[in-house]
This record gives C-alpha cells, sequence and structure tokens, in this order.
C-alpha cells in the first residue's frame, strides 16, 4: 500500500498553483478542528475518501481525526434500510426499525467523542448523533447519497435531526431538500496518489491481469460496481452481446452482491447465470482492498462503462478518466457532472445507447485516444482531492468565520 501522501506531492499532478493556494488558504483555519464521523472505515466510497482526505487536512494545519460508529445488527439493519430507503429503494420502515435507529445512535454515541470547531457527519447512519452534541463546535451534514426522491416517511424521519445541524453538504444540488440551514455543494473526488489511481508499470498491468485470468488479446469492456439494479449489470451484458455480433471484444464485470441483501444476491445470480455461456464475459468478485487490481483493470480496459439507471456521484468514472479513458454511463446522478457529451465520454439512456457509443469507440481509435485526454485534464482540474479539499478548507473558514 502507498504511504500517506503529503500536500506538496500533489505538485506534479495538480493543476499549477494549487499547493501553494492551498497553503495559503489553510493559514485561515490553522490549529482549528475538524471531526469527521462515518458508519465505517471500510468497504465504501465515503471511507476510501476520508482515508486521504484527513491526513491532508493535518498536513494543512488543521487538527483532523476521523471517528466511526460501533453499530450493533439491529441498528446496522436500519440505518441500511433508511439509506436505501432515502433514496427512492423499496425497503420498508416501520416503527421497530426506527426505533432500532434512535437506540444505536444513543449507545454510539456513549463511545464516541464528538467534539470539535467542526464535526462533520457523513451519510443518514449518523446523522441522528446531532441529538448529543456539545454545545460548542459547528455541525455539518455531509449527505453523499442520491435523496432527490426519497420515500416520505424516511426523509421525514431523517429531517428531525438534518435540521439540528448548522449546515448541509450535498454532492449535487437536485439532492438537496428544502431546509431551514445554510446547504453547500461539494463534489466528491478521487485521489491521484493512492493506489487504487496512482500510476502503474506495465509489468504490473500484465502481471495483475494474468493473476485474474483476464486474457489481453482483444478490447476489453469493463464496469466496476457492485451487483445492485441500479448499476445495471444486466443492462451492460445486453450491450455487450449487441456489440459482440460485429466486435470482438471482452467484458468484465468486478463487483459481488451484498451477504445482506437477498436481492444483491439474487441478482449476482442472475449475472453469473447470464455470463456463464460466453467466455470472453468475466465476473470478477474482488474484496474492497483490492485497489491495485482495480486501476489495473481499469487502464487495461479500452472503454469503461458505468451504466447506472440512479447513481449518487459515480467516481469510479473520474478514476477511468484519469486513467485517459473514454466511459459510457447512465444519464443518473453525480455521471452527468463527469461526463461532457462528445468531450469526455458519453451518457446514454438505453442499453441499444450503450451498445451504439461502444462501438463507435472501438470503431475508432483516434476518437478513443482524444476523449481520453481530455477526460484526464477534465478530471485534473475539477475531481482531484486537492480541489475537494480547497472547497473545505474555505467551508471552515466560512463556519469558523476565520
Amino acid at each position: 500500500m502507498t504511504a500517506v501522501p503529503v500536500l506538496d506531492e500533489y505538485r506534479e499532478v495538480a493543476p499549477a498553483g494549487t499547493v501553494d493556494f492551498l497553503r495559503r488558504l489553510s493559514e485561515r483555519v490553522r490549529g482549528r478542528s475538524c471531526l469527521h464521523v462515518s458508519a465505517t472505515t471500510t468497504a465504501s466510497g465515503v471511507a476510501e475518501i476520508l482515508h486521504r482526505l484527513v491526513p491532508l487536512l493535518e498536513d494543512a494545519g488543521v487538527r483532523a481525526s476521523w471517528q466511526t460508529l460501533a453499530a450493533d445488527p439491529p441498528f446496522a439493519a436500519a440505518a441500511k434500510a433508511l439509506h436505501s430507503a432515502l433514496q427512492g429503494g423499496d425497503d420498508r420502515l416501520d416503527e421497530q426499525m426506527l426505533e432500532a435507529y434512535r437506540d444505536g445512535t444513543r449507545r454510539a454515541a456513549r463511545e464516541l467523542l464528538v467534539d470539535g470547531d467542526i464535526v462533520i457527519c457523513h451519510d443518514p447512519a449518523v446523522a441522528g448523533l446531532v441529538d448529543v452534541r456539545p454545545p460548542e463546535g459547528m455541525w455539518v451534514w455531509r449527505c453523499h447519497a442520491d435523496v432527490s426522491q426519497p420515500q416520505r416517511r424516511a426523509w421525514s424521519f431523517l429531517r428531525q435531526f438534518v435540521v439540528k445541524y448548522d449546515a448541509a453538504i450535498y454532492s449535487l444540488p437536485r439532492f438537496a431538500q428544502r431546509l431551514p440551514i445554510p446547504q453547500f455543494l461539494i463534489y466528491p473526488a478521487i485521489d491521484p496518489l493512492s493506489d487504487k489511481n496512482r500510476e502503474l508499470p506495465a509489468r504490473e498491468i500484465d502481471a495483475t491481469l494474468e493473476r485474474l485470468r483476464v486474457p489481453r488479446d482483444k478490447p476489453i469492456l469493463l464496469q466496476v460496481s457492485r451487483f445492485n439494479r441500479f448499476k445495471d449489470p444486466l443492462g451492460v451484458i445486453e450491450a455487450y452481446r449487441i456489440v459482440k455480433k460485429r466486435e470482438d471484444c471482452r467484458l468484465v464485470l468486478v463487483g459481488s452482491g451484498d451477504s445482506a441483501d437477498p436481492e444483491g444476491e439474487a441478482l449476482e445470480a442472475e449475472v453469473k447465470e447470464a455470463a456463464s455461456h460466453d467466455r470472453d464475459i468475466h465476473v470478477l468478485e474482488l474484496e474492497a482492498e483490492a485497489r491495485v487490481e482495480v486501476n489495473a483493470l481499469q487502464r487495461a480496459a479500452t472503454i469503461v462503462l458505468q451504466k447506472s439507471t440512479r447513481e449518487g456521484f459515480g467516481l469510479t468514472v473520474a478514476e477511468a478518466m484519469w486513467k485517459g479513458k473514454p466511459v459510457v454511463g447512465g444519464f443518473a446522478g453525480g455521471i452527468t457532472k463527469q461526463i461532457i457529451y462528445d468531450v469526455t465520454g458519453y451518457t446514454v439512456n438505453s442499453v441499444e445507447g450503450a451498445a451504439f457509443r461502444i462501438r463507435q469507440l472501438l470503431g475508432d481509435p483516434a476518437l478513443r485516444d482524444a476523449i481520453g485526454r481530455d477526460a484526464r485534464e477534465f478530471v485534473r482540474h475539477n475531481f482531484l482531492i486537492t480541489r475537494n479539499l480547497g472547497d473545505l478548507l474555505a467551508l471552515m473558514a466560512l463556519l469558523l468565520r476565520s
């Protein structure tokens, strides 16, 4: 695993002048404290961001820390169902589950020291901690999920906690809700120096794909996403089959079902069955820590897909674009902010649309290269962790009036 980098190491990858700007900005909040609280330190996009962002805040002079909840099974199940219902899922929230959320929050709070000039609680699972906030400090709720069309009961329940915060942060404008507190927009971002995004030598890419038993004898189409109906892995297979009639290629699906989610397990079984009769479809189940493997697959891919029908932000798009890959993505969530149509990739609304753009890109290497170059530069200026750090430092300065 790569060592946690310091800010100066980003001078070679961030836009010119970025690090010097961040150093000057950090003077506004030097010595102030910022606590992040999330549900887990592993297996989530939030955790992946915080693993890198917290040390960079420290290097910038902020006393940064990160804590997680100790969740018991009833609380974890309730928080998961609440999260899904807020994204418009079919999960049923009964009073017993809501009470398990309240009880779990109170128990977890007794084991945490939730204190700081700024306390940022990430996503619905930890939103209830605001009920035990101390009188000092500014509290901010950071929402990474798509809550634009929540179940009414789910949002009504969560809102009673959110309104007690001093501010809220969303990843997209349309995720915001009507609230009596200030709301801010901060796009998520990737770390170009992390194991998932750092440069890899060709021999390491070759060795990794050989170990994963993915041949490189023909173009590779790749989607990296858990097996969830909103990620539409079956639609990806359908698009591949349309393309395969005229273009010889491989499809690699990287993901897994959720053992605690019967629907996810059922979908995973459908994906494996759909792939079982085609030697050119590879279904890989990788651990959350397999970041180098994902990096190698993205670098080996000819085209990367993210055919989501609903999406929070979808940083797998930025990851692929950073590696100079054209992306064909669903017209959903943050994908539409990352892909500039016909410049950094293509957004589509159907299986047929995805297949058309894949065939177009496979048949035009010059177009693939041009889109890949533009995609990488677009990420450099908009979706690197240095920009995320700057947004957070600016928000701290504003809220603390520094």
